[in-house]
């Protein structure tokens, strides 16, 4: 068990009660009975953690922390404590944490509450045992002082899963992720990538596989071989423990060594290449592999790491394979990599480059390229043009044409370089995977799309510089759009803005809350896990067949369908955007998904994005598939009203201290908080998150449709179908006199 004199942080207390840093720095102001710091500075103190447990579970917050915040915790107070005994090395707990996800929740708390002889005693034959099934896994030892830990471990896997106790074991190996290279690649990045393969691959590699983000993907598209390597070993082992817990059937194999300069794989051919490789790196091997075979479309300069990761792709792939990596806008257009750019393009290797919006991917302030490759096949076709993608403006305007809940504003804008950057990934998706897929069933008919894709010709791309940039190729010619039919397309869009603008006027001008008092109202609350527990409540969520039922310690059940052809799917950007349902059941391939009911209350998995978090199923959602990103929580209307729940569970406070991880912010929804109230004065509250909900919509209806307007406005005065007024209207006098004089 943890050590009575053990001290946290203020973060650590805030993770422990699930709130925020400034609640907690609240209390320590507010309540004279928190408790006094017991060391540290005036700056940062500690507290004892034993003394702030007591006071939490006398304040009703005794059940607030996850198991995965117990297993951060005790992960630092075991390095923070010194001859303890403990192993000290990461290896051993990601081992155990596969061999405990094949045990049942029952023998899990029976291994937590041994005792700790015998505690250390079945960790050390679980890891043992999972050893056997991870290449290149060595020895384990557990000692006494890696108690709490193991303990903290087994509830993690029991209560959150396997892969919440792999990323809290991660983190804590790969904290200063800017000193180790070391970035989670984000799943909707991943499965975009994976998306952009043909067919279903049954081999994959990826060279630099991380955490096994994209190898989970490939799985995911029915991929049943995997191969991986990473220059970190705790990364190599993570991914090859990550991916034999998702993807059971798949054959794995995982090496830990620096692809470039050892390959693990020298004689393999795959279907497909996945990659998301380190940037930037000028001590890649340019000396010493300067006469690699690899390079067979030239050798790459020393400040072009990039193109080697390419050309190392290209040579694992099988002829007419593909390669999809996720690369900096750098390589599209600097200098040093002009000759090799050349010959990829010439060569036809080079199928398609996609530009990702700022946010997608960490470095998050820059916009990220997706290149699309495959291995030229001996007297295969001569491939004419190469596709660009520019998805970034997309990102700003994905949701423009949205329809359901009267209209959508966009929710792709980004946020400079900050955590909660986001995109559209449902519009970027369909724009890059729709266009490459029209691209690669016939590029000589292949039309594009303005402003987003475009087909250039070989010959044109092989100028001085080479650059391929999509944002300078995908130019839309100016629109041969008649006046009179714009001008009528604009006179409508301004009569729909006025409507929406006087509508937004009468909500807005209802009044509905008033002052609480002199004091803040506090209120006792209780979990999602609780009120699960206690039948108020069920949580429910889109799983992968055959998926182990499991007590998840969040009252989850799994219950669900089939996708449904027939049925759309409810994404987070539906959400977010308040539209009705638009997601491609197909994007659910071997899940099980609830149905969704009305009066179901919606809440985002992740956080971040612009737009409400949460929302009350209506009519237009009944009868829709649960998204993978969505959170489903059905009231038992006797005890809850779903407004009242929505507004709560989607509060920024709540949605913070449920929040985890770094680049991609995810919501536990466990760990989100209730007031305690009679239902009567939570269907007050209720009413006043509907009212709430209805003038957001409002609001972005009229700036959708004000946006929409000005775009409409702009483009015809610089395309030239429209003219200022006092032009148009001497244009029209002048017309009417029939003068024929040339203007």
């Amino acid at each position: 068990m943890p050590q009575s004199s053990a001290q946290v942080t203020a973060a650590e207390i805030s993770r422990i009660a699930g709130v925020t840093r400034a609640t907690v720095s609240n209390w320590r102001r507010r309540h004279e009975d928190f408790p006094a710091p017991s060391g540290g500075t005036d700056s940062s103190p500690l507290y004892d953690l034993e003394s702030v447990r007591a006071w939490l579970s006398a304040r009703g917050h005794v059940s607030a922390a996850t198991p995965a915040e117990e297993l951060r915790t005790t992960l630092r107070l075991r390095a923070q404590s010194e001859g303890s005994g403990g192993s000290g090395a990461p290896e051993g707990l990601l081992l155990l944490v596969l061999a405990a996800a094949g045990r049942s929740p029952e023998e899990l708390t029976a291994v937590t509450e041994s005792p700790d002889a015998d505690l250390i005693a079945q960790a050390q034959r679980d890891a043992a045992t999972a050893a056997e099934s991870v290449p290149a896994a060595g020895p384990v030892r557990f000692g006494a002082g890696d108690t709490p830990v193991l303990r903290a471990l087994y509830a993690c896997v029991r209560d959150e899963g396997g892969q919440a106790a792999l990323g809290v074991l991660a983190e804590r190996e790969l904290e200063d992720s800017a000193a180790s290279g070391a970035y989670l690649t984000p799943a909707p990045l991943a499965d975009l990538l994976a998306r952009l393969i043909p067919g279903s691959p049954a081999g994959v590699l990826d060279p630099a596989c991380g955490g096994g983000t994209l190898l989970a993907a490939a799985a995911r598209r029915g991929a049943r071989e995997l191969y991986g390597q990473d220059n970190l070993p705790v990364q190599a082992l993570r991914s090859a423990v990550s991916l034999k817990l998702t993807a059971p059937e798949a054959a794995v194999t995982v090496r830990a060594a620096d692809s470039l300069r050892t390959d693990a794989f020298p004689d393999l051919l795959v279907d497909a290449v996945l990659c998301n490789p380190p940037y930037g790196v000028r001590d890649w091997g340019h000396d010493e592999l300067a006469y690699d075979p690899r390079w067979s479309y030239g050798v790459p300069a020393r400040a072009e790491s990039e193109l080697a990761w390419v050309q190392h792709a290209l040579a694992h792939l099988i002829p007419g394979g593909h390669a999809a990596l996720l690369l900096p806008p750098a390589t599209a257009g600097r200098a040093s990599g002009r000759r090799v750019r050349a010959e990829l393009v010439r060569s036809g290797a080079l199928r398609a480059v996609i530009a990702l919006p700022a946010g997608a991917s960490v470095p998050l302030h820059v916009g990220l390229q997706v290149w699309v490759l495959q291995r030229p096949e001996p007297g295969g076709p001569a491939r004419k043009s190469v596709l660009f993608v520019d998805t970034a403006a997309d990102a700003a305007a994905g949701a423009a044409t949205a329809g359901g809940r009267g209209g959508a504003a966009p929710t792709g804008r980004t946020r400079g370089g900050s955590r909660s950057a986001s995109v559209d990934w449902e519009a970027i998706t369909a724009h890059a995977v729709g266009a490459w897929q029209a691209f690669a069933e016939n590029p000589d008919t292949f039309e594009g799309e303005p402003g987003v894709a475009h087909a250039v010709g070989v010959v044109d791309l092989l100028d001085d510089v080479v650059d391929l940039t999509p944002a300078r190729l995908v130019r839309a010619s100016p629109a041969e759009v008649d006046p009179a039919e714009l001008s009528a397309e604009v006179d409508t869009a301004r009569r729909g803005l006025i409507g929406a603008a006087r509508s937004l006027a009468r909500t807005a001008g209802r009044e509905g809350w008033s002052a609480a008092g002199a004091s803040v109202r506090e209120w006792r609350t209780a979990t999602v896990s609780d009120l699960a527990r206690g039948g108020a409540l069920t949580l429910l969520r889109t799983v992968p067949e055959g998926a182990r039922s499991r007590a998840d310690g969040d009252g989850s059940d799994r219950k669900g369908t089939r996708p449904d052809t027939a049925r759309a799917v409810l994404t987070g950007s539906d959400i977010a955007r308040g539209s009705s349902p638009t997601g491609d059941p197909a994007e659910l391939p071997g899940h099980t998904a609830p149905v969704i009911a009305a009066g179901d209350v919606l809440v985002r998995a992740i956080a971040g994005a612009d737009g409400p978090m949460s929302r009350v199923a209506g009519e237009e959602d009944r009868g829709a598939l649960l998204g993978l990103h969505v959170h489903l929580f059905r009231p038992d209307p006797k005890r809850l009203d779903a407004w009242f729940l929505a507004g709560f569970l989607g509060a920024e406070e709540n949605i913070a201290g449920a929040s985890t991880g770094s680049t991609v912010l995810t919501v536990s929804p466990g760990r989100l908080r209730v007031p305690l109230l009679p239902l009567e004065e939570q269907r007050q509250y209720g009413e006043a998150f509907r009212h709430v909900h209805a003038l957001r919509a409002e609001a972005r209806r009229a700036t959708l449709l004000a946006e929409e307007t000005a775009r409409l406005l702009a483009g015809g005065l610089t395309g030239g179908q429209l003219l200022p007024a006092r032009e148009a209207a001497e244009g029209d006098a002048v017309h009417g006199r029939g003068d024929d004089s040339p203007h």
